[in-house]
C-alpha cells in the first residue's frame, strides 16, 4: 500500500488526556517517524509534533483518534510525495 509523509501537530489543553495520548500514539507506533513535545508551562499546554509515513487513511485515523480525547487538538499536513516519489493522482 502507497504511504505518505505527514506532520501531526497537536496541542494538548488536558493533560489528563496525556495517559490516553500517548497510548494512541503507541498504538500507531510502527508509523512514527520521530515525535517532539514541548510544555509550555506559562499557558499550561503541551504542544507535539509527530511525522509519519503511512498511508492516507491510517494518518487520517490516527488524526481522527487523538483529536476525539478531551481537550486535544490536531492538525495534519501532508507531503505532495508520494512514497514512489511522484505526487498523488487526485
Amino acid at each position: 500500500m502507497e504511504t505518505r509523509v505527514a506532520l501531526i501537530g497537536i496541542v494538548v489543553e488536558n493533560t489528563d488526556s496525556a495517559e490516553q495520548l500517548n497510548q494512541v500514539l503507541h498504538q500507531y507506533g510502527k508509523y512514527i517517524i520521530g515525535r517532539m513535545g514541548i510544555p509550555y508551562q506559562k499557558r499550561n499546554v503541551s504542544i507535539i509534533s509527530v511525522a509519519v509515513d503511512a498511508p492516507a487513511n491510517v494518518i487520517s485515523a490516527l488524526s481522527g483518534k487523538l483529536g476525539m480525547l478531551d481537550g486535544v487538538s490536531t492538525k495534519t499536513i501532508y507531503s505532495r510525495l508520494t512514497e514512489n516519489g511522484n505526487e498523488p493522482n487526485n
